[in-house]
């Protein structure tokens, strides 16, 4: 039997990670949603029966993307899969500073990919599994700082904080459900992606947590995307998966 992942942000960092982990799983298929595929996948070792499908889609347009996810999970009519997983990964930042300074399109855009996109992809990906009648679970990847506000990143923790509360409540609704599906906000810890390239690189004066974040990096305590991808999946395939719909990798 056949595991299916739908995965969004994959071209790149802890994304592009667990798509490279998640292929080296003998008989997953990986659908990526990306705004731009990562050719470099195509030819990445693959466990037998992997198999790999990228999607060229826009998330900060995430109307139309969830109604063509919606409409080939419809068709797949299960398709021989035992258990279907969404991973909402993709996020989209903005520099770091007052929010007042955010140019409102690229505000916009970080609202609708961070949060407006993943609630979408999760309405349209039960919708159409449901009547798959196999193992489902939705994994969106979240942060401390959903949790913890931080100056100089209010876009990043509203999403964050949204996508927390969202699955606190979705969790409610699925667990009415016979079969409902399995859903958890999980934090990742700190990798070193290009988010932590950003906030070093940001303007002390307008981010007082500066120097924090540099010296994570240069004291070591940066997980690698493929560290922090192991992780991800290690909790993924817990048995007690969506028994705690917020967590982090850190905790027990």
């Amino acid at each position: 039997m056949k595991r299916l992942v739908v995965l969004t942000g994959a071209s790149r960092g802890m994304g592009r990670a667990l798509a490279v982990a998640l292929l080296q799983r003998e008989h997953t298929h990986v659908l990526t949603l990306s705004r731009r595929p990562n050719e470099a996948l195509a030819s990445e070792p693959r466990a037998a029966g992997a198999a790999l499908e990228q999607w060229a889609q826009d998330l900060s347009q995430p109307v139309a993307v969830a109604e063509l996810l919606e409409s080939w999970l419809a068709a797949q009519a299960d398709g021989g899969f035992s258990e279907a997983v969404l991973v909402n990964n993709a996020a989209l930042l903005t520099p770091p500073g007052p929010v007042e300074q955010v140019e409102v399109d690229t505000l916009s855009a970080a609202l609708r990919v961070g949060l407006e996109a993943p609630v979408l992809l999760t309405r349209a990906f039960l919708r159409a599994t449901e009547p798959w009648r196999v193992a489902r679970k939705v994994l969106s990847i979240s942060s401390g700082l959903g949790r913890r506000a931080m100056a100089a990143s209010a876009p990043y923790c509203a999403v964050k904080a949204g996508l927390d509360h969202f699955t606190r409540a979705l969790a409610l609704d699925e667990a009415l459900k016979p079969l409902g599906a399995r859903v958890v906000s999980l934090a990742p810890g700190v990798i070193d992606t290009d988010m932590q390239v950003q906030l070093r690189g940001g303007d002390p004066a307008h981010f007082p947590d500066h120097d924090r974040f540099v010296q994570l990096r240069a004291q070591g305590l940066l997980d690698s995307p493929e560290q922090a991808a192991a992780k991800l999946l290690a909790y993924l395939d817990r048995p007690d998966f969506g028994e705690q719909p917020v967590a982090d990798v850190r905790e027990g």
